[in-house]
């Protein structure tokens, strides 16, 4: 008899996909490491940005450990380049890195404070992360840093509405923003929802290609790999949608607060 989180998966792959929502302007997608945007979401990002969405980075870790025969000091500033040359081509301009250690990133107040004050900066509609779940798509066990930075994301929404958690940041200029709708968690084993990216598909793929110290570093023919394994995991997401690729999320909602005065939120 397979694991329960294989059999959860297979169940899921038979499930059709909702249309997501795209009636919102602005983004900001925050993940842990360069490239897991890449690996999931940026077909789906280029689809928003050529909508004229304006959609923001922001990466935990500068993805330094990633390169095994790269010390981190020189594959921290390399990997940052890289992340900002494959956000260039889905268009996405505005990149920013919190500096946490790659590899061993902890979910806690610090963590949550750095994110609600870049919620707060971006003031975004719709924020976009990466699957924080035990699990990966095929029952492995999920990668620490995942885990610790999408849990802390869902945390800091909550926080960045609330001027009494971390009122320091209001001595920065920062007031407290509550204007995010929805979290829209990319890679997830739980996805109900898909977007198609059957027209933006090559895009997400060749800002994955940006990443090529990083693919190099993982072999012979990663770049070759790693085409065909975001290509299946499009087509098998298009099926489940009734398209011919799509992107899937789970997604976790959220009812906005009110804002201050002078800003003006939709209503949901």
């Amino acid at each position: 008899m397979p694991p329960a989180s294989e059999t959860a998966t297979a169940a899921a792959e038979l499930t059709p996909l909702q249309s997501i929502d795209e009636d919102w302007d602005t983004a900001l997608a925050v993940v842990a490491h360069p490239d897991d945007l890449e690996y999931s979401a940026a077909a789906a990002i280029a689809r928003w940005t050529g909508q004229g969405k304006t959609i923001t980075y922001c990466m935990a870790t500068s993805g330094e450990a990633g390169i095994d025969d790269i010390a981190p000091k020189d594959a921290g500033p390399l990997r940052e380049l890289e992340q900002r040359a494959a956000a260039t081509v889905v268009g996405v301009s505005d990149v920013w890195f919190l500096g946490y250690p790659d590899g061993i990133v902890e979910y806690g107040l610090r963590l949550r404070r750095d994110i609600v004050r870049v919620i707060r900066q971006a003031r975004p509609t719709i924020v976009i992360t990466g699957n924080f779940h035990d699990t990966d798509l095929i029952g492995r066990p999920n990668q620490a840093d995942h885990i610790a930075t999408g849990r802390a994301v869902v945390d800091a929404i909550a926080d960045a509405g609330n001027r009494w958690v971390f009122p320091e940041l209001l001595n920065e200029g920062l007031e407290p923003w509550g204007g995010v709708r929805a979290v829209y968690v990319a890679g997830s084993p739980m996805a109900g929802h898909g977007v198609d990216v059957t027209d933006t598909l090559a895009l997400g793929i060749e800002s994955l290609k940006a990443h090529a110290q990083y693919l190099a570093g993982l072999g012979d023919g990663a770049a070759e790999r790693t085409e065909v394994m975001v290509t299946m995991m499009a087509r098998r997401a298009g099926v489940r949608l009734g398209v011919s690729y799509a992107t899937d999320f789970e997604i976790v909602s959220f009812v906005p607060t009110r804002a201050p005065a002078g800003d003006d939120l939709a209503a949901t």
